[in-house]
């Protein structure tokens, strides 16, 4: 076979790969409400299923990115193939067992299954990236841009059949959602099992270990670590394993492993990392929460508006999801006419528009609203992941992997719980600016400096700090004690639509994110200007 010929076919396997991660990502998050009512979970065992989903993910990427050169590429992607396929079994049975009335071995099958798949959708990350970087290192960020046209293609695929099974079959068994990620693994697993991985261009170029973990550094090392032990620990409480374990005990539990890796990390390397590095690291926190954080949520989000139109709320994920899967395969030219910071602020500035649009169009605007957004985080992530490749080429799998584990761990972590808050604070808001809500109940809202606020809430601890949610119940009690039973109708109407109507108007609020990435990728871009332009870093010729 050919070097070109090689190259294509490890390049389609890895695309495939990735595909496989993405029909992972809609399958689950498609059947959480279903899983809900069949097995009778509540908020903490969803949240299980919910987050089981993206932490492992990040965790497997980090450490198979620290041993990969060790054990080869090829023993990743066995994994990764693996552990879809055991998700697919797992899935399927956990279906049928679940019919004939075990309902608790099925939950479980669940929890252990979307662990394993979601340690199987890490794995495909950390062989990818490097493999692509290496093979195609003269245009890394293009062609990484091209490479992660797979993860909107499996979204857009899976999508589709969700779509089709919903339309065609009354009940579709929810086993199909699950049991399908097997076909694309077992094809990308036939497509890359006889072929012959490359050796890292970190390693070909003679760069040593030491050197590598010494372009993360010690900041990079407390970024991961602080954000692995909030996760966890996070994670223990949901799971019932310390369930008395507190918001700022997780948080200090975090610091605590963040500040332990950082030092560890130091005395080994004797580096704090590449300044650029930590920068990119902070960047790509706010970056995931706005392209995965959002995609996550954009469903749920759109759920009221799409009944009232006649359309399902995964449309907009995957007309979204469409548009960045053609883009990325026209990055190279675009790249070229912009540079990789130039096509960042500009996707910058289209992500903040289209999602404070969104978050108010109605009908046919929506499409527009929805393209700007789609428009502007199709190059979010992949040349995100190039910058790193071409400026930390030393880095090798480490720095390339590890960004794409930290942004998965900050939207777990930090994003959804934060999703969630613009969401509360967005229904509070609303409830208590309605002319209505405030003439008719007026037991419910109260005036603080001049500004209207809801006043029948129930106080929570969060992981940041105390808040404020609706009390649904005292709002219900106070709309039965109004005589006027017309108006008491129109009342109800009007707090049912809030609720609605207030996860789509939340959106808005996400613009903060790309807000500070536009001003990061700015300043980036002077500073580049400033020596010279944007030029890629290159240790040797790959080969």
């Amino acid at each position: 076979m050919s070097k070109e010929n090689h190259s294509s076919a490890l390049f389609w396997g890895c695309f495939i790969a990735l595909i496989t991660t993405g029909f992972a990502f809609v399958g689950r998050l498609e059947l959480l409400g279903v899983w809900g009512e069949e097995f009778n979970l509540d908020k903490q065992q969803l949240g299980i299923l919910a987050g089981i989903g993206i932490w492992p993910f990040a965790v497997s990427i980090i450490l198979f990115s620290l041993f990969i050169d060790k054990v080869g590429y090829k023993a990743a992607m066995l994994f990764a193939c693996a552990s879809h396929l055991i998700w697919a079994v797992l899935g399927v049975s956990a279906y049928f067992i679940s019919k004939s009335g075990n309902t608790g071995l099925a939950y479980n099958l669940l929890v252990v299954g979307s662990l394993i798949a979601a340690l199987g959708n890490g794995s495909v990350e950390a062989f990818i990236n490097p493999v692509v970087a290496t093979i195609f290192n003269k245009e890394k960020t293009k062609w990484l841009n091209i490479l992660h046209a797979a993860w909107p293609g499996g979204l857009v695929l899976m999508g589709v059949i969700v779509i089709i099974l919903h339309a065609s079959m009354e009940n579709a068994p929810w086993a199909i959602n699950v049991g399908i990620i097997a076909v694309p693994a077992l094809i990308y697993g036939f497509m890359l099992i006889g072929q012959k991985f490359p050796v890292s261009e970190r390693v070909s170029s003679g760069v040593t270990y030491r050197e590598m973990l010494g372009e993360f550094g010690a900041f990079g090392a407390l970024v991961t670590g602080t954000l692995v032990g909030l996760q966890v620990s996070i994670f223990c409480r949901e799971a019932g394993i310390a369930p008395d374990l507190s918001h700022k005990a997780s948080w200090i539990i975090g610091v605590i492993v963040g500040v332990i890796s950082a030092v560890a990390m130091g005395l080994y390397t004797k580096s704090a990392g590449r300044g650029l590095m930590a920068v990119l690291v902070l960047i790509m926190m706010p970056l995931a929460i706005t392209e995965i954080g959002t995609d996550g949520w954009i469903t749920n989000a759109m759920a009221s508006f799409a009944a009232q139109n006649g359309f399902p709320p995964v449309a907009v994920l995957i007309y979204t999801s469409l548009i960045m899967l053609v883009l990325r395969f026209f990055a190279g030219p675009i790249i070229h006419a912009l540079t990789p910071l130039g096509l960042l602020i500009v996707s910058a500035i289209l992500a903040i528009v289209g999602l404070v649009w969104l978050s108010t169009a109605q009908a046919a605007v929506l499409i527009v609203a929805a393209t700007l957004y789609g428009l502007g985080k199709t190059f979010f992530w992949p040349t995100m992941l190039g910058i790193v490749s071409e400026q930390t080429p030393k880095g090798g799998a480490l720095t390339l992997n590890a960004i794409s584990g930290i942004g998965m761990l900050a939207c777990g972590a930090i994003g959804f719980p934060l999703l969630g808050l613009f969401q509360i604070n967005t229904q509070k808001a609303e409830l208590a600016e309605s002319e209505i809500v405030r003439n008719t109940l007026p037991a419910v809202v109260e005036t603080v400096d001049g500004k209207p606020v809801l006043k029948t809430v129930t106080v929570s601890e969060g992981l940041f700090g105390k808040y404020s949610n609706v009390d649904s119940a005292a709002i219900d009690a106070e709309i039965a004690k109004v005589t006027d039973a017309a108006k008491a109708e129109e009342v109800k109407a009007e707090v049912a639509k809030i609720a609605e109507e207030s996860p789509k108007h939340s959106l808005a609020k996400i613009a903060i994110f790309p807000t500070i990435m536009l001003l990061a990728y700015i300043g980036l871009f002077l500073y580049f200007k400033s020596r010279g332009g944007y030029k890629p870093i290159v240790i040797g010729d790959g080969h």
